[in-house]
């Protein structure tokens, strides 16, 4: 398990897949403030609050200047499904494969749930400045009030 890199550290550009099948990296948002929030699982009541929590301030976050992406294990369908659902405006991308980006960060880890162990997301945020260093990190994020939280702290830097 890799260790999730401190503050004014670089992200690694791992490519993650968007929903229309294409490769989307950390690198293709070189110059701009941008918001990574990994969330367990599409489509859950958490996360499912999370992703309309980050569409509800979506205009407020791009008229920052801070572009918005969510990222879990789900394949490029269930995204592509969960953003019709709800009419999702935060860009999701698929971290579906070994080793991946959240592999690499460290929040793809053993959980605990009713004396079960299993691999699962760690629900994190991730602001990263317009240099591509990581500005502030959210870990164990609780959903209420987050992505208000991130707008205001991404509108500081």
């Amino acid at each position: 398990m890799s260790t999730f890199p401190g503050i004014g550290d670089a992200l690694p550009d791992i490519a993650l897949e968007s929903p229309e099948g294409g490769s989307i990296r950390v690198s293709d948002f070189a110059g701009k403030k941008l918001v990574l929030f990994f969330y367990p699982k599409d489509d859950t009541p958490g996360c499912t609050t999370e992703n309309q929590d980050f569409t509800a301030l979506a205009d407020d976050f791009a008229k920052a200047g801070v572009a918005l992406l969510g990222i879990s294990k789900d394949s490029p369908a269930r995204h592509a499904k969960f953003i019709a659902k709800y009419g999702l405006k935060a860009p999701l991308a698929s971290d579906a494969a070994e080793g991946g980006l959240s592999d690499a960060l460290g929040i793809w880890a053993e959980k605990q749930n009713y004396g079960r162990s299993y691999m699962g997301m760690v629900r994190t945020t991730v602001l990263v400045g317009t240099d591509g260093r990581i500005a502030k990190v959210w870990s164990k994020v609780k959903v209420k009030s987050h992505a208000a939280e991130v707008l205001t702290a991404a509108k500081a830097l």
